[in-house]
């Protein structure tokens, strides 16, 4: 069966699927969680600080983003507040300090706060939202509650006068940065589930 270019739901099962599956393995399941947790962990690592810009550009949001994708709702949301809870412990921000404090003075921690609910939500619509189209479209449902947080807290943090300021500095600077994320990570994720897909094994 062939789905339209601008379909937002393709019939096509795949073997990423099972990862999304709610019968899927504990051990499964767990692995997933942990490891997109981690794969945050480690793109936070890979940070660039810019002269001027309060809020240094990462990796994060890509693995929020694929977090939902690859997961699912649930356990997208899971691995992302596994991520938020090891910084409690664990320099895992980008930065060095760890803990409640730590975080809630970041002029990212607004960013970070929405991780679990962006995931939540980019996993939810992609389990009918499963195209190139579909995918992307969720994605930047997305982000567009990652940066409406990260502007709203980074305002206060940082103590802007005005809003434009905010968005200035904690939207519109990350914006082709995030759009770039985006449109690759789908056209990988719709690669995949098209190049390991099946007509066959497709459920309505």
């Amino acid at each position: 069966m062939k789905t339209d270019v601008l379909s937002l739901h393709s019939p096509r099962t795949s073997w990423f699927d099972r990862l999304r599956a709610d019968d899927a393995s504990m051990a499964l399941q767990a692995a997933g969680i942990t490891g997109f947790a981690l794969l945050t962990a480690f793109a936070a690592d890979a940070n660039v600080r810019l002269y001027l810009w309060e809020v240094p550009i990462t990796l994060q949001t890509l693995m929020v983003y694929a977090s939902g994708l690859f997961l699912g709702a649930r356990n997208g949301m899971l691995a992302q507040l596994l991520y938020v809870a090891l910084g409690m412990f664990v320099p895992v921000y980008a930065g060095d300090g760890t803990g409640v404090a730590y975080l809630l003075g970041l002029a990212s921690g607004g960013y970070i706060l929405s991780y679990p609910v962006a995931a939540f939500v980019t996993g939810a619509l992609t389990e009918r939202w499963n195209t190139l189209v579909g995918s992307t479209l969720s994605m930047l449902v997305g982000a567009a509650i990652i940066f409406t947080a990260g502007v709203t807290w980074l305002h206060y943090v940082a103590d802007h006068a005005t809003w434009m300021e905010s968005i200035d500095k904690g939207f519109l600077r990350f914006l082709w940065i995030d759009l770039a994320k985006i449109g690759v990570l789908g056209v990988l994720f719709g690669g995949f589930r098209f190049a390991t897909g099946s007509d066959t094994d497709a459920q309505n």
